[in-house]
C-alpha cells in the first residue's frame, strides 16, 4: 500500500468500514476515543490493545475483518469485531518464550464482559470496557 493510500484509508468513515489491519483499526479507535473525549490513560490503553488483538485475531484465524463497530455507554465502550468464520475464539496454548497465544486471554482479562454470537454469516465477538469521559 503506498502512503498517499493509507492516508486515504485512514480518513475513511468508520461507517461501513471494515479495516483488516490492526494498526488501522486502533488509528481508527485513537480518532473515535479523541471525539468522545474519552480520557488518556490506561482505560484507553486497554481499549485499543482489545481492538488490536480482536482485528488481529479475525484476520490471522477467521479470513478478515466484515465489521468493526465501537459503540459507547454509561462510563463504557463495546468493541464489536465481525468476521466470516463460525468458530468462536479459544484459548492458544504456547510455550514459554513462544510469540503469540496470549491474545484471547488478554482480551478477557481487560474486558468486563465478552460475549461471541455465532450466525448463519460468521461470528461477533464483543468486548465492553470500562471507559472515562
Amino acid at each position: 500500500m503506498h502512503s498517499s493510500e493509507a492516508e486515504e484509508e485512514d480518513r475513511a468513515p468508520l461507517q461501513g468500514a471494515s479495516p483488516q489491519s490492526a494498526e488501522r483499526a486502533r488509528n481508527v479507535t485513537r480518532g473515535f476515543l479523541s471525539a468522545v473525549a474519552a480520557r488518556a490513560g490506561a482505560e484507553t490503553d486497554a481499549v485499543l490493545l482489545v481492538v488490536s488483538e480482536l482485528v488481529t485475531n479475525a484476520v490471522r484465524h477467521a479470513g478478515g475483518v466484515t465489521g468493526f463497530r465501537l459503540v459507547t455507554g454509561p462510563g463504557t465502550v463495546t468493541v464489536s469485531v465481525e468476521d466470516a468464520s463460525a468458530t468462536a475464539p479459544r484459548p492458544q496454548r504456547s510455550e514459554a518464550g513462544e510469540p503469540g497465544g496470549f491474545g484471547w486471554h488478554l482480551v478477557q482479562e481487560l474486558s468486563a464482559d465478552v460475549r461471541v454470537s455465532i450466525g448463519s454469516r460468521g461470528k461477533t465477538v464483543s468486548a465492553l470496557l470500562p471507559l472515562s469521559h
